[in-house]
């Protein structure tokens, strides 16, 4: 089990990372899954829309993309968060910007836990559960 965090040459840093470690350890556990490798690396805007374009073949800014390279029961993956987008989100939501952070962190391991959200069902389950761990997050965070 390896959980990590990167910085892709950006001026932000992630706040009591060894606590959000183990709240997304727990969240794999809960889904009846192993934590596998998952890295999560923190970037630009510039860099989340060459990504999305290149693999996805979307031309856009996005706040988070995840890759899966799970096995069987084994959770292994990427997410990549544009923080650029996350801050934005915080302004235009009204929410604290560690909480957005937070929110996408939840967002990209949810997917890579098998969640989706490409239909209006898909994305309902997905928003209620991720709002329903941020809260549990926020919660024990307290």
């Amino acid at each position: 089990m390896n959980i990590k965090f990167f910085y892709d040459g950006i001026n932000f840093r992630l706040k009591r990372s060894e606590r959000k470690k183990k709240f997304l350890e727990k969240i794999i556990m809960d889904e009846n899954k192993i934590p596998g490798d998952l890295f999560f690396i923190f970037t630009y805007d510039e860099s989340i829309r060459e990504i999305n374009k290149e693999f996805l073949e979307h031309d856009y800014f996005t706040d988070v993309i995840s890759f899966g390279y799970s096995e069987g029961d084994i959770v292994n993956g990427e997410v990549y968060i544009s923080i650029e987008t996350v801050q934005r989100n915080a302004v235009e939501y009204k929410v604290r910007k560690d909480d957005e952070i937070m929110r996408i962190i939840i967002h990209g391991l949810l997917h890579l836990c098998g969640y989706k959200d490409s239909g209006i069902a898909e994305r309902k389950e997905m928003f209620l559960k991720q709002e329903e761990l941020l809260e549990k997050f926020k919660e024990l965070s307290g």
